[in-house]
């Protein structure tokens, strides 16, 4: 059991890897008071006045205590990070860090740009981690580039992965949880889909191109095949053969 474990996270691509392990150690440590969710926590005030700039990263990592919520959004997380890194972004890990580092900037801007708003400041200010929203993101982002997809919900009934987003949100509601979390992760999720798949094919143009700097950070070996006579070769860059 445990080296079927062991060799199925071995297996992770690196982004899912990463993200996973720093979520489980993080929220165990918070578990354990070795780490004091108070130095985690998204605060625009020790951010922009102390510059404690770590919490803008930290508060994505901390799924809140140890029960069947944190395991289902360890699923959630492993799971869709994985499909997204190993099929929609095979061979472009880069952009999908970009994608993350997009879904990231989205939510935190909302939050700290809702939290100036009358009427609905105090519901902003009680969302002060965001690793749920995150995650939810990229079920949305799964979702839209998998539509028809059947899927069933604890058996009850089947829908297509279209309306996975909606059905977790109804679920989310219904166990009396807050469903502002999933909505602002459906709204990172949405702009990132408009953006990066609506907008090109309406004109032409492709606004989230992942910037040079962070593509140098995830050097993608190209792909080698074998031609007639062995003669190997190397397939034009992903960049190329991806819309631009």
């Amino acid at each position: 059991m445990a080296q079927a474990v062991e060799e199925w996270y071995k297996q992770m691509p690196i982004i899912t890897r990463s993200y996973l392990t720093a979520a489980v150690v993080t929220t165990i440590g918070c578990s354990l008071d070795i780490i004091s969710p108070y130095h985690l926590y998204l605060n625009p005030i020790l951010v922009m006045k102390q510059y404690q700039l770590w919490r803008l990263v930290t508060n994505f990592l901390y799924f809140r205590k140890m029960d069947l919520d944190f395991l289902f959004h360890m699923f959630f997380l492993a799971r869709y990070c994985k499909l997204l890194e190993e099929n929609s972004f095979r061979g472009r890990t880069a952009d999908f860090f970009y994608m993350l580092l997009f879904g990231a900037t989205v939510l935190t801007s909302i939050v700290l740009v809702g939290g100036m708003i009358p009427y609905v400041s105090e519901s902003f200010a009680r969302i002060i981690f965001l690793s749920n929203s995150l995650t939810f993101m990229m079920v949305y982002v799964w979702s839209k580039q998998n539509p028809f997809i059947h899927m069933s919900f604890l058996g009850l009934f089947t829908f297509t992965a279209a309306y996975l987003p909606w059905v977790l949100l109804g679920f989310s509601v219904l166990v009396g949880a807050s469903p502002w979390v999933d909505l602002l992760g459906m709204i990172a999720g949405h702009a990132y889909y408009f953006l990066e798949d609506v907008y090109p094919r309406m004109t032409g143009r492709r606004p989230l191109k992942t910037p040079p700097f962070i593509k140098v950070l995830f050097i993608e070996e190209p792909v080698v095949m074998a031609q007639p006579g062995n003669i190997p070769f190397a397939p034009p860059p992903v960049e190329d053969v991806h819309r631009d």
